[in-house]
């Protein structure tokens, strides 16, 4: 029998409304045949609201602790739709991450799949049960609950997906499809019928919301049959695959990161190891960098200059600072008022241009970039965060017609 996993994020399932909306969804598929996994978020803005609590206890409380809390919001969505679904008359069962067989690495907080045994799971689909799992959780060798981060849910629904070789994993949100750029931001964003995988996981990395960059990067390693679409409107959404059709469309997406903090290690001695010795020492830290500037030795001095993600600035700056008096640098500067804008499309390794095309959009816009980083299929620059709409729109309107 064939089989559909199905991913709601958090808006979808925010309301009682919206559950039992899901629940039809869900039903739907069933009745069409399938077996059906589904893996739910938790409600709206209950993991802020539980951050929030944590903080009034303690502003730096066990990244453990948090894990045991933030756990509890994906497992009150569990069992509101698995009691709408019977609700409405259909076999179903609820699992947390523990109880769905997700066996993570330690990491709290932002905890790696190892692998998922879905005996359980199996068997519950074998007496043809809906099956409900929390998304974002999972547990490691100690039997101690973790979580995922940031966009866990997605990577839940693909990695099920990926286990049970189903043959498709739907992700539903608020938005019905992949579009060029976020429609809310640019309102000339088209909605792309398909997108690659390599195309889709630079825009997920370069700050689109619509899937985690995790989730796309282990679709593209399983070859996943992938589709974003919406759980409030009944329309064709986004398919994600290996190869698409559409070669004629130079630049697919344009994407804002304001997630990100620049710092800048100023006046460093100019000779061999100080690179080295400055980015061993975050990776040991598990800080992600992204763009990096390097600047031209004078005097005996040069400029490392970096990005990060905004949760990462303090372990990053602390751990400089530990290293500052053996690296001989004046001083670290942070500055929070920049963000990244992006341009994503596999056409560009073929059209020489796009550079200065991009370049020449934000000249005509005065904006002025601040450092650049690229790939073969993506050019990224960092700008002030004020303008990053203006950008957005700006590179929008050069290259997607």
């Amino acid at each position: 029998m064939k089989l559909v996993v199905q991913k709601f994020g958090g808006t979808s399932v925010a309301n009682t409304e919206r559950i039992f909306n899901v629940a039809r969804i869900v039903t739907d598929t069933y009745k069409k045949g399938y077996n059906v996994v589904v893996v739910v978020s938790a409600q709206g803005d209950t993991t802020d609201d539980l951050i929030a609590k944590a903080h009034e206890i303690d502003l730096n409380p066990s990244k453990r602790e948090m894990d045991m809390l933030l756990s509890t919001g994906e497992q009150i969505s569990i069992a509101l739709l698995a009691m709408a679904i019977s609700k409405l008359g259909y076999p179903v069962i609820s699992l947390t991450g523990r109880q769905a067989g997700f066996l993570t690495d330690s990491n709290h907080s932002k905890a790696r799949i190892k692998k998922v045994d879905t005996e359980r799971l199996e068997k519950e689909l074998d007496q043809r049960k809906i099956v409900v799992v929390a998304g974002f959780q999972g547990m490691n060798r100690y039997d101690d609950i973790t979580t995922l981060g940031r966009g866990g849910s997605d990577t839940s629904a693909v990695a099920l997906a990926a286990e049970l070789k189903a043959d498709l994993c739907q992700i539903y949100t608020d938005v019905d499809g992949v579009y060029t750029a976020d429609p809310r931001i640019v309102k000339s964003a088209k909605k792309l019928d398909e997108i690659s995988f390599d195309e889709m996981l630079e825009l997920a990395s370069c700050g689109a919301q619509v899937l985690h960059n995790r989730s796309v990067e282990m679709a593209k390693k399983y070859n996943v049959n992938l589709e974003v679409l919406s759980s409030l409107q009944d329309v064709p959404g986004t398919k994600v695959k290996e190869v698409t059709k559409m070669e004629k469309m130079l630049i697919k997406g344009v994407a804002k990161d304001d997630d990100v903090v620049r710092i800048s290690v100023v006046g460093l001695p100019d000779k061999p190891g100080i690179a080295f010795r400055i980015f061993s020492v975050l990776a040991s830290k598990k800080i992600n960098v992204d763009i990096i500037l390097q600047s031209v030795g004078r005097d005996g001095t040069k400029d490392i200059s970096f990005t990060v993600p905004t949760d990462s600035r303090d372990a990053a700056v602390e751990a400089l600072n530990d290293l500052m008096e053996n690296l001989g640098a004046h001083r670290i500067e942070v500055d929070e008022d920049v963000t990244k804008v992006s341009i994503v499309g596999a056409g560009m390794q073929s059209n020489p241009g796009v550079a200065a095309k991009m370049f020449e959009a934000l000249y005509e816009a005065d904006i002025n970039i601040q450092m650049i980083s690229t790939s073969e299929i993506k050019i990224s620059v960092l700008i002030q965060k004020e303008l990053g709409i203006k950008a957005m729109n700006a590179v929008s309107e050069a290259f997607i017609k």
